[in-house]
């Protein structure tokens, strides 16, 4: 029988091994990129095909990326999402017994050769991976006294690479018991490990020691690794106990991620839709504090009242406030002359980044053209010689809103008002 040709992956010269100098993540992260494009474009006419394209990228990725500075860890988290992207691909696909017991010697043997963990999400999920219970087996087996051994000697560390595909290949066994006792020679508790127990517990419908045993890596002052991951854990089972109120008081609210405060609300609403995203906030801000970094998430999210407390919080920074002023000097004057009022306040403190004169002439110009529009002209005009006069100010600034301040009441006096 003629032999299928070989799918010509376009990605694959790209990923040679040493294709990448020291500053080489940029580049790296954006034939990731092209790989995964690649890949999901053929998924549909032919998903076999584009998994053997995910095995071939994942054997290329730590020869390729080896000599890349990755100190910053955004390769890391570019191959990580690239994976979490992929895998379903792999695990979905039509593969018969034979292929994927190839695939995964590949892959196993990719994994014994990465030198940072670029492939631990293969790892993590290699027992899904091998989808027949046979290749499960064979794979938990192959080191399974080997790892008891090591972890058995609390004398010294030993690290096996095939520790975690091993684990993940005895949960989707449904090996629990060879698991937990595998888990209960380790002298160390991680949740790398530890989430493999804990689900084994959860699947065998012992939701409250699975709880237990994860929220005890929460205990103490520092934040372990994956202490986001395990809440989510927590809070899963709390949720589908049907104790929504208690998954989010204990785990939800601790748990909200994002890069900015506002990302972290959305984070959090997402999660729980039939919260009041009002009461979401102020539960965030409760629990975190430092309200004024708080302003741009309340004003972004519509609940102006408690922008404008965040915007006199001293952690507000003027530069936002400034911003928001110009924003919504038409649509909502009277939030903007507040909010401009603030930023003043808070530039004749000295609490901006590289403050200027300028910025008092940009505050002060935003605060009249929003209070005309409420006609409380008269009002700016007082709330702002009521600065000027305050003592233990900036007094460069201060001089220039003097000044701004008597240049306005001259033009008021020129046209009558």
């Amino acid at each position: 029988m003629a032999r299928k040709p070989t799918h010509k992956w376009a990605f694959r010269p790209g990923m040679r091994a040493g294709a990448f100098g020291w500053r080489g993540s940029a580049k790296a992260a954006e034939r990731l990129k092209s790989a995964s494009a690649e890949i999901m474009a053929l998924r549909r006419t032919d998903p076999v095909t584009a998994a053997e394209g995910v095995v071939v990228l994942a054997e290329r990725i730590w020869p390729a990326f080896e000599q890349i500075d990755t100190s910053s860890g955004a390769l890391g988290t570019a191959v990580r999402r690239t994976l979490d992207k992929l895998l379903p691909v792999l695990i979905d696909a039509p593969a018969d017994e034979k292929t994927r017991a190839k695939w995964l010697e590949r892959l196993r043997t990719a994994i014994l050769d990465d030198g940072v963990d670029y492939l631990a999400p293969v790892a993590d999920r290699f027992g899904e991976i091998a989808t027949f219970p046979a290749l499960m087996n064979a794979h938990a087996d192959r080191d399974l006294d080997l790892i008891h051994f090591a972890w058995s000697d609390h004398a010294r560390y030993s690290h096996i690479p095939t520790a975690t595909l091993t684990l993940s290949c005895l949960l989707e066994a449904g090996r629990y018991d060879d698991l937990l006792a595998l888990l209960a020679v380790k002298k160390t508790r991680l949740w790398f490990d530890e989430k493999f127990g804990a689900e084994a517990l959860r699947r065998q419908g012992r939701e409250d020691e699975a709880l237990a045993r994860a929220e005890a890596l929460l205990a103490g002052d520092r934040q372990p690794w994956g202490h986001g991951d395990i809440a989510r854990f927590c809070e899963d089972i709390l949720v589908w106990q049907g104790k929504p109120d208690e998954a989010y008081r204990r785990f939800g609210l601790p748990s909200a991620t994002g890069n900015t405060w506002l990302a972290m609300w959305r984070d959090l609403v997402k999660r729980y839709p039939e919260r009041d995203g009002r009461a979401v906030l102020e539960d965030l801000i409760a629990l975190h504090g430092r309200k004024g970094k708080w302003f741009a998430a309340a004003k972004t999210a519509g609940y102006l009242d408690i922008a404008l407390d965040c915007a006199a919080d001293f952690e507000a920074a003027p530069a936002t406030l400034l911003r928001a002023a110009r924003d919504f000097t038409e649509k909502e004057p009277a939030f903007a002359a507040q909010v401009a009022l603030h930023a003043i306040t808070h530039l004749l403190a000295d609490r901006g980044f590289e403050t200027s004169p300028l910025d008092i002439d940009e505050a002060v110009s935003h605060l009249i053209a929003a209070s005309r529009r409420i006609d409380r002209s008269a009002w700016a005009l007082g709330e702002l010689h009521r600065l000027a006069q305050r003592k233990n100010q900036n007094d460069l600034l201060t001089q220039r809103l003097c000044s701004t301040l008597a240049d306005l009441e001259t033009g008021a006096r020129d046209v009558g008002i």
